[in-house]
């Protein structure tokens, strides 16, 4: 199980930068705004819990904790996977000094294996040089980090009617410190979650080490995945530790050219601890990002097999079509979780 390296490259430095970017923005929301979403009908839908990663919410200019949790409970939302940068943030990260935003049409071509401009290669450069400073910076910060600003941050959202199931940072690369590591299992555990995620590092030496990680903490490790991903993609990883999981990419298995979605979750249940929800076409068809319900991904029928079954990980919404002109990210989310409730019955 080999990734290109550009592809590594590529995830790693998007995730590191989108991780750090989040640190660096204002607070403009006021705690009262949101304190209290008990009582509000949550999104556990007959018995499936549609959820959210907040990574949704990575065009809008505010990333502070305040802002993301009012993002969420206007979506209607109550079960997320978090991000790093909100968390990171509120306990007192330093901040990235890169705004990622500006780079997303830089790392779509990449992604694409489109060639860049010689302008885009010189900003690219200098991203991953400042990048590279950053991250430097914020293990040093991450050594002696209080957990105590993550367990408020967990109570915080608590008390809104949220429940935070996974948590984000960049905190589990190869390129990643032991302490690193440690760390971000401890934040993970104050902030309530059951599990961390990461993208797959497609190296079994790797995973070893973070399954044997996570049981010291009685965590889980979700390992995510985007067109390498296969039916036996996460086998290794499953057979090092009890730990080691799926964060499953629902729409990303499509893209990649399986054709046996719905079985695969079936088998692996037992194993995923939440799934990637979005809507794309098939490898043969081009495999674009579209809106819900316009693409080639059985997204109701899992639903339903989630539904009859009793599945119990979170179906995670995860925004990734383009924003349509006159809408926003929130609109966009709203619109996911009702066609996962139409879905639903």
């Amino acid at each position: 199980m080999r990734l290109k390296t550009s592809r590594r490259k590529f995830i790693g430095a998007a995730s590191t930068l989108l991780a750090g970017t989040m640190l660096a923005t204002n607070q403009t929301f006021a705690i009262p705004n949101f304190i209290n979403n008990l009582g509000k009908k949550g999104s556990t839908v007959k018995g499936v819990r549609l959820g959210l990663i907040t990574y949704s919410f990575r065009d809008l200019p505010d990333q502070s904790a305040e802002a993301t949790l009012e993002y969420i409970r206007q979506c209607g939302i109550t079960n997320i996977e978090l991000m790093g940068g909100p968390a990171e943030s509120f306990a007192g990260a330093p901040k990235n000094p890169v705004d990622f935003r500006t780079m997303l049409p830089i790392w779509r071509k990449r992604q694409q294996q489109q060639e860049l401009t010689e302008e885009e290669k010189k900003t690219l450069a200098d991203v991953e040089a400042k990048n590279k400073i950053y991250r430097a910076e914020i293990s040093e910060w991450r050594q002696k980090a209080s957990m105590t600003k993550f367990e408020e941050f967990g109570k915080m959202y608590k008390k809104a009617g949220i429940d935070i199931y996974a948590f984000k940072p960049d905190a589990f690369g190869m390129q990643n410190s032991d302490s690193d590591i440690d760390y971000g299992l401890r934040a993970a555990k104050a902030l309530g979650a059951t599990h961390v995620t990461l993208e797959h590092p497609s190296n079994d030496a790797h995973t070893l080490k973070l399954g044997k990680a996570a049981e010291k903490y009685g965590m889980k490790i979700g390992y995510h995945g985007h067109e390498q991903q296969t039916p036996t993609f996460w086998d290794t990883a499953l057979s090092q530790s009890p730990a080691n999981a799926l964060n499953l990419d629902f729409g990303h298995y499509i893209a990649a050219g399986n054709t046996n979605a719905l079985e695969f979750v079936k088998e692996k249940n037992k194993h995923i601890v939440s799934m990637h929800m979005k809507d794309r076409k098939s490898k043969a068809n081009g495999g674009d990002n579209l809106p819900w319900g316009t693409g080639d991904t059985p997204l109701a029928d899992v639903l339903r097999l989630m539904r009859d079954n009793k599945y119990t990980f979170p179906a995670t919404i995860e925004l990734e079509y383009k924003v349509p002109e006159g809408s926003s990210p929130i609109e966009e989310v709203k619109k996911c979780l009702e066609f996962c409730k139409s879905a639903l019955g």
